[in-house]
């Protein structure tokens, strides 16, 4: 079943508005910034992540279980669905780099730097820079967004996956510095396994030679952050030169693109391999 939902929940994001529609997260967040003003839970952020992440996907194992036995496990299928595509990323990623991308082609470095801090939230000193840190944006956000929540609901299911999206959010919208380093903590650490397997799956659909060499120092490295580790290893499996203004420039992002897309075939691939021989 984790296969099916998989394609659908491609389907259904391809196709489909659902997504936009399903990711509020509104509710969740004011919840938290009002547990985290409270003067009761100002100092205990470990009981503040109990509440808002562990507290919601301890109420889904539960729904989960409950509905496991009933219609043949048909009615579990649409939870399932439904908790994968709230716990993809944000956002509508091509969409959000298209003004830069104008811009770059261009060559209009003022109006690229306006679009990227508008859009992307990206600043940057020289040009050079500026499409840098836009590239490492698009690696990062194709990792946590889509191919580290796959992994997790294939690996744990829904539960695992609803996990991760909830700890996401809490280290980047909380208002507690204390809540949100704590939450960054146990993220990294389910960072940690899906960002290495997705190095070595663009080993195998880029450059694997020099893939392998940065991989030989980075691999058990576990101060290296994912979104570090994804960059350095997916500018090297694409090839991709040195930042430069113009057409050139938004070749390498559309390689970058290429490569994501390559290896997000080859883990579908081996999700239904593994389907079928399990």
């Amino acid at each position: 079943m984790s296969f099916l939902v998989l394609l659908l929940a491609v389907w259904i994001e391809k196709f489909s508005a659902l997504r936009q529609r399903l990711q509020r997260d509104g509710a969740w967040l004011g919840e938290l910034n009002r547990i985290e003003a409270s003067p009761r839970w100002a100092n205990w952020p470990w009981m503040v992540l109990l509440v808002m992440v562990l507290l919601p996907v301890a109420l889904l194992a539960l729904l989960l279980w409950v509905l496991e036995p009933l219609a043949y496990g048909l009615l579990v299928l649409p939870v399932h669905l439904l908790v994968v595509i709230y716990s993809l990323g944000r956002g509508d990623l091509l969409a959000e780099l298209g003004p830069f991308r104008d811009a770059w082609r261009r060559e209009d470095l003022q109006a690229a730097t306006h679009v990227a801090k508008r859009d992307l939230g990206i600043e940057a000193d020289g040009g050079e820079q500026l499409l840098g840190r836009v590239q490492a944006h698009l690696l990062w956000q194709a990792y946590q967004s889509f191919f580290a929540v796959i992994f997790w609901y294939f690996l744990l299911g829904p539960v695992a996956a609803l996990s991760y999206r909830l700890l996401a959010l809490a280290a980047e919208h909380s208002q507690n510095p204390g809540v949100a380093e704590r939450a960054a903590q146990l993220r990294h650490a389910f960072d940690w396994l899906p960002v290495r397997l997705l190095a070595a799956s663009f080993a195998l659909v880029g450059n694997f030679v020099a893939v392998s060499r940065v991989m030989l120092h980075e691999l058990l490295n576990w101060n290296i952050s994912a979104a570090q580790l994804v960059d350095k290893v997916g500018l090297v499996a694409g090839e991709i030169p040195e930042p430069v203004a113009g057409p050139d420039g938004i070749n390498s992002l559309d390689r970058l693109w290429e490569l994501l897309l390559r290896a997000a075939v080859l883990w579908y691939a081996g999700f239904a391999l593994w389907t079928v021989l399990a």
